[in-house]
């Protein structure tokens, strides 16, 4: 006659590896759906990346189109500004100012005044809304504002 402890021990091992058997087949098709929902956002993600580069590069075309609508800090479409490097020479000529001097009417160095007028660089959009202000201003106007300043 079969020993019952041999008996017993075999059927909780048989009971034992149905019992796992059933739970990692729980646990692998849950792991195969959230792989698959995994793999249906990387896609997405690849999708929102590609639409982002192509609306990125379609903005990049459009940028030059809309700085030539100069918007200010609230948002408010303004003249068309142009920047002449002559020009501002000699407005600060006619004002009889120093670079320095003008620079402070514009809100920047006269350093920046000197590259300016030397074509070595160019007044941002708020630069510019800036010396147009300053080029309204009569001789008279200018000298009374670098007195407070």
């Amino acid at each position: 006659m079969p020993n019952i402890a041999s008996i017993l021990k075999a059927e909780i091992s048989r009971v034992a590896r149905k019992e796992v058997r059933a739970e990692i087949d729980i646990l692998k098709k849950a792991s195969a759906q959230h792989r698959a929902s995994i793999a249906a956002l990387r896609r997405q993600v690849s999708a929102l990346e590609k639409e982002l580069r192509r609306a990125a590069k379609g903005a990049a075309r459009r940028a030059p189109a809309d700085d030539a609508d100069q918007t200010d800090e609230s948002g408010e479409a303004g003249p068309k500004r142009r920047f002449s490097a002559t020009r501002l020479a000699t407005h600060r000529g006619k004002l009889g100012l120093s670079a320095a001097s003008y620079g402070k009417l514009v809100g920047v160095s006269g350093q920046t005044i000197y590259h300016w007028e030397q074509g070595k660089a160019r007044p941002r959009a708020a630069q510019l809304q800036s010396l147009a202000a300053v080029r309204s201003l009569s001789k008279k106007d200018v000298a009374e504002l670098l007195e407070e300043k």
